[in-house]
């Protein structure tokens, strides 16, 4: 099962509450947006804003109503096709580089869809002695949903940040300046305790908790930010190869890549793509919309580091995190003694130990409860369209 259990003092009026602000907190994402927004998929790793609605409501039909409640009948049988994203034990799906060209079924339908499922399953929690299992899945499923609406709001402002007009969503999800005054954090060589620990929920990707001896070193208390990342381009290092992997040269090439994603240089002024629209760059805000191969060749240009994903927990209450999400030097594992759950849930985070880079912290869109600092999000090397920077660390 991928979570620990949930706890008895955790109420079920408290539980359903959850549910519906959760389910709420989704469609409000969403409300800013045409129906023609909803649609397009500009690029494999986005999907639309329709599919995300779909997607997390099948998730609960799926897994929660169809095997708990025997009298619960499937809203649509194609949905389970349309609508499924990688759990291949739940059966056939579509491609996802396809999403983008379901128009149908149209938006109104998915919210309809939304409501029917909603509702089932308040009923179904409301009218019964409800199982623990299913209390834990419908646990599992608030924060499923709430990882999508995090991946909803990056790829909304994908798709609109890729429209000629760079049209306005509002004025959420914005960065503020880093104020702090620099600082290097100095941590101590030593064993440190490493994994979630608590009676609440976790992943099983944060367990289980573990030992792990690290060396001296220190970490920045700040993120590095758009003034020090101008500097960075203006010194030519999108154009020195001895700054980068060599994946990330290659990347950086075949891309054509200048300056971080949603930037444009105009009149010798650096711009970018916000929800609030095309505004000037904030030399004091964090640089954001950065690949691991820029962070890692940001590092290099300063003669430090990026932090391992132990060194940033070990590190985490001595300084402040929640803008962005920050790029580690470590490789997306299992910890010692992980266990994957069998069946489709256990395909949940498992399948993905290959070729992904630990991202520590929490970014603007990301939901409260998502921030703890054993939390390990992950992502591809070349991802730039998450709400992602970087945090320097140097060995001491």
């Amino acid at each position: 099962m991928p979570m620990k259990p949930i706890q008895t003092e955790s109420t079920l009026q408290t539980l359903l509450r959850q549910f519906q602000d959760c389910r709420h907190q989704t469609e409000q994402i969403c409300a800013p947006l045409t129906p023609e927004d909803h649609v397009p998929q500009p690029m494999v790793d986005v999907s639309p804003p329709k599919w995300h609605l779909a997607h997390t409501t099948w998730f609960f039909e799926q897994f929660l109503l169809g095997p708990f409640n025997p009298d619960y009948r499937v809203y649509d049988t194609d949905f389970a096709y349309l609508f499924n994203s990688y759990y291949n034990n739940a059966g056939k799906r579509i491609l996802r580089p396809n999403r983008g060209l379901m128009s149908r079924p149209p938006v109104q339908e998915v919210l309809n869809y939304r409501s029917h499922v909603t509702q089932a399953v308040t009923d179904f929690i409301s009218s019964r002695s409800t199982a623990a299992r299913a209390l834990e899945i419908l646990t599992l499923g608030i924060h499923h949903e709430q990882q999508h609406q995090e991946l909803l709001v990056y790829d909304i402002k994908y798709i609109l940040g890729h429209q000629p007009t760079f049209p306005v969503y509002g004025e959420a999800f914005g960065l503020q300046a880093e104020k702090q005054e620099f600082n290097w954090v100095p941590m101590e060589e030593g064993i440190y305790s490493i994994g979630y620990q608590g009676d609440g929920f976790c992943y099983d990707n944060e367990l289980a908790r573990h030992r792990v001896f690290l060396e001296p070193y220190r970490i920045a208390n700040k993120l590095v930010t758009n003034g020090e990342y101008m500097e960075f381009i203006a010194s030519g290092a999108y154009s020195d190869f001895n700054l980068w992997h060599a994946d990330g040269w290659d990347f950086l090439k075949v891309n054509q890549l200048t300056a971080p994603l949603y930037w444009h240089q105009q009149d010798g002024q650096w711009l970018q793509y916000t929800l609030n629209g095309l505004v000037p760059v904030d030399p004091t805000a964090p640089v954001q919309h950065i690949s691991f191969y820029e962070a890692f060749a940001f590092a290099e240009w300063q003669g430090k580091r990026l932090p391992t994903e132990f060194e940033w927990e070990a590190a985490a209450e001595q300084f402040s995190w929640g803008q962005v999400w920050e790029w580690t030097g470590s490789a997306y594992l299992p910890y010692p003694g992980f266990h994957k759950a069998p069946g489709a849930l256990g395909e949940y985070n498992g399948k993905f130990m290959v070729n992904q880079q630990v991202l520590r912290g929490a970014s603007v869109a990301t939901a409260a409860d998502h921030s703890r600092n054993s939390y390990r999000n992950f992502f591809a090397p070349p991802s730039r369209w998450i709400f992602s920077g970087i945090r320097l660390a140097d060995s001491l």
